[in-house]
């Protein structure tokens, strides 16, 4: 398997070091890969556009958050999906940016999706796609996130497995999830662990499990009430 470290958004701090499984990259760190070995864009799709009831709640000033940036995967299939009018926010916590040339490579995989003016524009903390206007926000999401003055309307929980990256699902980041909600926002996550479902609960969500995606039997949504 290939390797490759890059650089990251600024010095100090790299770019994950990865792998490669049939062009999918893989965290070396966690062991884990960035999106699904079956089909990363229907992943997405029905993880966090179907959990979260999108495109059908879109509406012009619509914000999404979300936990791990990635590939970039998940603004693109979004950006794909809303046709306006106006334009969506997108703010994306992301402790370890990709290299460019990585990201490239990784969505080279979907060429249904129009990746340029990610790739033209990354690294940026600010990056214009189509109707979106998206927000990185480089460091530990357990740092960056309890001073955001943002609240979300749906949340994409995208970090890497709980099992290998459990700092990113602890229950004291997932209440901050919940404290940057709007009234009746939501949120969904590929994962049904017990422990999340619980700490997502306890933070004051509705939670309920649904069919997850490919192999995974079940995925988890909820809604924070009004």
């Amino acid at each position: 398997m290939a390797r490759r470290i890059g650089q990251g958004m600024r010095d100090g701090n790299p770019s994950p070091e990865l792998d490669w499984r049939d062009g999918t990259p893989v965290a070396r760190r966690f062991d884990d890969p960035y999106f699904s070995l079956a089909d990363g864009v229907e992943e997405t799709r029905h993880v966090f556009l179907g959990g979260n009831d999108l495109p059908a709640c879109l509406r012009a000033g619509f914000h999404i958050a979300e936990l791990g940036f990635g590939t970039g995967l998940n603004a693109l299939v979004l950006a794909k999906a809303w046709t306006g009018p106006g334009r969506l926010r997108f703010t994306s916590f992301e402790a370890w940016p990709m290299a460019r040339d990585d990201m490239a490579r990784a969505l080279a995989a979907f060429p249904a999706l129009d990746a340029t003016a990610l790739l033209d524009q990354w690294p940026a903390r600010r990056i214009a796609l189509a109707g979106i206007d998206v927000e990185i926000v480089e460091g530990d999401a357990r740092r960056t996130l309890p001073v955001w003055h943002g609240r979300a309307d749906a949340w994409f929980l995208d970090g890497f497995s709980p099992a290998r990256n459990p700092e990113m699902w602890g229950a004291a980041l997932l209440a901050e999830v919940a404290r940057h909600t709007a009234p009746g926002g939501t949120f969904a996550t590929y994962t049904a662990a017990g422990h999340v479902r619980a700490s997502l609960a306890e933070a004051g969500f509705a939670v309920e499990r649904r069919p997850g995606y490919g192999r995974k039997r079940h995925m988890t949504r909820g809604v924070l009430p009004g």
